[in-house]
């Protein structure tokens, strides 16, 4: 979409910004989800917060802050996306996936010596899961998130060492 297309749509993004972030505590927060998300929706290959930065009212240090370090459980969130999503979709079925994303190191969070389905061997890799409601005409993720190195529980690190914040710990 270019630019005239999303502000097109904007008072309808508006009301489903207003009904998929109800759970955030700020407004503030809210807005800038607004903002995030019109970004999201620019033409570009590559998907980020320098997209939204391109808005008028997009700052990208602010989005960045948002999308990295800004207190909001993404739960509530990520629940109400689904809700919709299924009214829509109506699914036939529930697909079950794996991913993996091979690592160069150990750094990053989820990272163990495990089966790589992308490189069809043992290496250091992150494993995601994700369930999809899914139909004749569409299909939507609507759980997803990293295993563990022995794929048996969610994912339960150290958050300190891996940066991520304590809520998603």
């Amino acid at each position: 979409m270019d630019a005239h297309e999303v502000n097109r749509v904007r008072a309808s993004l508006a009301l489903f910004v207003a009904d998929v972030f109800a759970s955030m505590p700020r407004k503030d927060q809210r807005a800038k989800s607004d903002c995030y998300l019109r970004g999201l929706m620019l033409e570009g290959r590559r998907k980020s917060v320098h997209m939204a930065s391109r808005l008028p009212d997009g700052n990208e240090q602010n989005l960045q802050q948002f999308v990295n370090q800004s207190p909001w459980d993404p739960v509530p969130v990520r629940r109400r996306i689904a809700e919709r999503m299924v009214l829509r979709i109506v699914p036939d079925a529930w697909a079950v996936d794996d991913v993996s994303f091979p690592k160069d190191g150990r750094m990053s969070v989820g990272v163990g010596h495990q089966y790589c389905g992308a490189l069809g061997k043992q290496a250091n890799c992150q494993v995601a899961i994700s369930v999809h409601a899914v139909s004749d005409t569409a299909s939507c993720q609507v759980l997803g998130g990293l295993l563990n190195e022995y794929h048996t529980t969610p994912l339960r690190l150290p958050h300190h060492r891996q940066g991520t914040p304590s809520s998603a710990a």
